[in-house]
């Protein structure tokens, strides 16, 4: 077997870009990104749409879709126009726009990427449910609860204490509390 080197198949990326019409302006969809833009892709709409101990199905919708099209088209989104990214995509799907560029993107692409947020999400899911996990929460939650705790016996006040047990024993009749 004939020895080759790497650097001489001179590999690059196709660079294709599709086009749709909006209006009079120009669309244009990347169909290639880096694998680690399509990483930060999935992680973002995972991190956005954690809340309360799951993964919220509408955050992971929106952010799914809006994740895409930041990234894969020509568009440039100010700060002020991502400020409410809810109503950013409310705007983006009520007009028709996501349709059209869901029509133009590449459908292999959406269907790998969107098995790879689910994927994920289940694999997190499972694992926040894990023995190992809750060892590694506590762990990490132990300094700040320390503190905390550190905070409530330098303010105890005995004197203080006290006065809620003679009122407590007053409110029963006396009796002492058990």
């Amino acid at each position: 077997m004939a020895i080759l080197n790497y650097k001489d198949l001179n590999l690059t990326n196709k660079n294709v870009i599709k086009t749709f019409k909006w209006g009079d302006k120009d669309v244009e969809i990347v169909d290639y990104l880096p694998v680690e833009d399509k990483y930060d892709i999935v992680m973002i709409t995972l991190q956005k749409s954690f809340e309360n101990g799951y993964y919220n199905p509408i955050k992971l919708d929106m952010f799914f879709h809006l994740n895409l099209v930041y990234a894969y088209t020509n568009i440039v989104f100010s700060d002020e126009d991502r400020e409410d990214e809810a109503e950013l995509f409310d705007k983006l799907v009520g007009s028709g726009f996501m349709e059209e560029f869901l029509k133009n993107f590449d459908d292999k692409v959406y269907e790998e990427m969107a098995q790879d947020i689910d994927t994920i999400a289940q694999a997190d899911v499972e694992y926040r449910k894990s023995f190992s996990s809750i060892v590694a929460k506590f762990i990490e939650d132990l300094p700040a609860n320390a503190e905390k705790m550190k905070e409530i016996v330098d303010s105890f006040d005995p004197e203080k204490y006290q006065a809620v047990i003679d009122f407590a024993q007053a409110a029963n009749g006396g009796r002492p509390i058990s």
